[in-house]
């Protein structure tokens, strides 16, 4: 019985194994890649999304801080371009002892920072000819005519920002001049002190002190100055 039983049931074709027909085979691999598609384009999409949400965020935070110092009180605007400096507290203390306008913005700023820095060379350049050294007389003389080229550098640093009502103060070409200038008076600085130290002046350390701190404001100086087109756009306004 058992036997014809088996024999009834040769031939027949499982049910399931008719599902799996090349033609449903087909549709099934068809299904699966129009699915993974739809996947792929939905996760780009939010790729997208979240790129632009985060370019849309920094747009808004970048014209919020320009409108922030454009408006807020002048300490906050100098300690801005101060920051961008090797030595933020000395400029800050400084420039905020001067006389500045309400809305100071980073020309005027660097105007102030150039004033500073002629009224300290100024200083140095008296305290230097106040010296009875005979040992180091020639060497001092030297420094002496150092720093009025180098003030007279700098006095044309604040000659070329003088401009005419609505003009702006610094183009891309007095940018480049002024660079040159302020560089030009630190290194008359460092030859001073070279020329110093061959002699073997007894106050060399003394005037070394003096010199650095100089050095040290016409950095603040040159750095400002290097940094303008940066420090422009932080403030909502453009070099010309």
């Amino acid at each position: 019985m058992e036997s014809i039983n088996l024999f009834r049931g040769y031939g027949k074709v499982n049910p399931h194994l008719e599902d799996q027909s090349p033609h449903h085979q087909y549709t099934s691999s068809k299904r699966r890649i129009l699915i993974f598609s739809v996947s792929s384009i939905l996760l780009l999409t939010l790729i997208i999304g979240l790129a632009l949400a985060a370019l849309i965020h920094e747009s808004n935070s970048e014209s919020e801080e320009s409108l922030y110092l454009s408006s807020s009180n002048p300490a906050e605007s100098i300690k801005t371009v101060c920051d961008m400096t090797q030595y933020p507290s000395s400029c800050f203390s400084s420039i905020s002892s001067l006389n500045s306008p309400a809305k100071p913005d980073p020309e005027v700023i660097f105007k102030l920072s150039l004033q500073v820095s002629i009224s300290d060379l100024k200083n140095l350049s008296s305290f230097l000819i106040s010296f009875n050294d005979v040992s180091s007389q020639a060497a001092v003389k030297d420094c002496v005519s150092q720093f009025d080229d180098s003030l007279s550098r700098l006095n044309d640093s604040l000659s070329a920002m003088e401009v005419g009502p609505g003009e702006k103060m610094l183009t891309l070409e007095k940018v480049k001049d002024i660079q040159t200038w302020v560089s030009a008076a630190m290194t008359d600085q460092d030859t001073c002190i070279d020329g110093l130290e061959e002699m073997g002046s007894k106050f060399l350390d003394e005037i070394k002190a003096k010199i650095e701190r100089s050095k040290e404001f016409l950095s603040i100086s040159l750095a400002i100055i290097a940094k303008m087109q940066a420090l422009l756009e932080k403030f909502d306004q453009k070099l010309h």
